[in-house]
């Protein structure tokens, strides 16, 4: 509870009587490294935090996942248009380790709005951060060789490498796990020449 007590506060500094309304809402759960959270076909009626884990956020098309995001500490995250247009995911959320993940159910989030603005407020920029970093990262995508999209995960989220398998990094880069091994080779020769 502490971690998520530490993020809400990142985002807006709360009174004690407003993060214990909030947090009350909270509920954790352990899910063990291969459990789904979410799956297509359900209604996803709560918004997730990782107090410690890893999760893999993937759609399947033709019998291959496509990653789209990882989750580690101090993330909240949901499917967010599931979420938010109350229609079934089409995608899966899915334990990559042993994960304690807190959930409050989207009426409990509801109450939390109404009791403060600055708890809205939170909630606000929590959902707008999720959606800027799914654009940020598809812009990336976009824009970056595969060599320089891999050099930045390995810059800015380095323990990825160690806690999901590689085959998951390499769908999260648009490749195929033979093209991440290529690149990794490549870089370790240069390096090695260097």
């Amino acid at each position: 509870m502490d971690r998520l007590i530490k993020k809400l506060n990142s985002y807006v500094s709360l009174s004690e009587e407003e993060l214990s309304f909030t947090t009350q809402f909270y509920h954790p759960k352990t899910y063990k490294k291969g459990e789904l959270i979410i799956k297509p076909g359900s209604y996803v009626k709560h918004w997730y935090f990782v107090e410690s884990g890893c999760c893999c956020f993937y759609t399947v098309k033709d019998g291959n996942e496509k990653v789209i995001e990882f989750f580690t500490e101090g993330d909240f995250f949901t499917d967010i248009y599931a979420y938010l247009q109350e229609v079934p995911s089409n995608a899966y959320v899915k334990a990559t380790e042993t994960s304690r993940i807190y959930s409050a159910s989207k009426t409990d989030v509801q109450k939390s709005f109404d009791y403060s603005h600055r708890i809205e407020r939170i909630g606000r920029l929590t959902m707008q951060e999720t959606v800027l970093e799914t654009f940020r990262r598809v812009a990336h995508l976009n824009n970056l060789s595969n060599e320089e999209h891999y050099l930045r995960l390995l810059e800015k989220r380095p323990s990825l490498f160690q806690r999901v398998p590689q085959y998951l990094i390499a769908s999260y880069l648009g490749l195929t796990p033979v093209g991440l091994s290529k690149i990794r080779k490549r870089l370790r020769i240069n390096k090695n020449n260097t």
